[in-house]
């Protein structure tokens, strides 16, 4: 990656998931200094602020097994319409958000970017959760835990046909890092859908080191565009209790950070986003000073 033109797009989503917060997630990288942070690791960096969402107040529950649909494809469309342009122009997305459904705007632009130039797209996404539910198998009917599905071409069709094509994401083109909780009928789809997945419990067995430094070998002989998704969460709710979701046992302070030190050397991740941090669960905005270091990690920071 180039020492220019990293491009923040805020996206404050919370449509995707029943806590309230989330949306103030991007303002509160903000206040943590991402923006000074990679500065001064060389970058040139320009903030765009934040695509403006309706509130829930505003809005109404059409199908409570797609919770708030219409409004969360009206801006995700905005959302990776601004991707798409940020890499034409040679730049380098970041986008946080706001709840997980950031991703079906960020990755579908990208990949409409990577079908333009005959690019081949693979996502590292790190969670707790795979988001591989559908409207069928979501207990909750909330679309954070729905877009991984619906970029491989699974789930309902308003979803998986946005932006006109699907898929955006092979599966096999995918690996999903830290997951310890998952949905019983979810676990279904995966299975379908043949994702590579590496659990807590793989990471227990082999190490952080060792599964990511896998991945991205075999993604770097098999793809052109890396874009890792990372949603806090993944992190143990001790280290990072900002979320709305939080599961115990998740990846520790030096996991996390071993990951993204390990992703940036690689030099190979072209676009990034981060997704569930909610400052009214948090204290003192520890979660979000946390992430806004693990980005540093991802982009070059170094203990010396």
């Amino acid at each position: 990656m180039q020492k220019e033109n990293v491009v923040i797009i805020g996206f404050p989503m919370d449509l995707g998931a029943d806590r309230r917060g989330v949306d103030m997630g991007p303002s509160a990288l903000r206040i943590a200094g991402l923006q000074k942070k990679l500065e001064n690791l060389g970058y040139k960096v320009e903030d765009t602020g934040d695509i403006k969402i309706e509130i829930m107040e505003k809005q109404k529950i059409k199908n409570p097994k797609l919770k708030y649909l219409n409004e969360i494809i009206k801006t995700s469309k905005k959302l990776a319409e601004k991707v798409e342009k940020v890499l034409d122009n040679g730049g380098f997305p970041l986008c946080i958000g706001g709840d997980h459904s950031i991703a079906l705007g960020t990755i579908s632009g990208i990949s409409t970017f990577c079908r333009k130039k005959k690019l081949k797209l693979g996502v590292i996404w790190i969670d707790a959760h795979s988001d591989m539910n559908t409207e069928k198998s979501s207990p909750s009917g909330n679309i954070h835990g729905m877009p991984l599905a619906a970029l491989m071409g699974f789930g309902h069709d308003d979803l998986v046909n946005f932006q006109g094509f699907s898929p955006k994401l092979q599966p096999q083109n995918c690996a999903i890092i830290g997951v310890r909780s998952v949905d019983e009928a979810e676990k279904l789809n995966i299975q379908k859908l043949k994702v590579p997945i590496y659990t807590m419990n793989d990471i227990d067995k082999l190490s952080i080191h060792r599964i990511i430094t896998k991945v991205l070998k075999q993604f770097r002989e098999r793809v052109d565009h890396i874009h890792v998704s990372f949603d806090l969460d993944s992190v143990d709710p001790s280290v990072a209790p900002g979320v709305g979701t939080p599961v115990p046992g998740g990846l520790s302070y030096r996991e996390a950070h071993l990951l993204m030190e390990i992703i940036a050397e690689c030099g190979c991740m072209s676009s990034l986003e981060v997704a569930e941090i909610n400052p009214i669960l948090d204290q003192k905005n520890q979660s979000a000073d946390f992430t806004a270091e693990l980005i540093a990690s991802s982009m070059g920071q170094r203990i010396l």
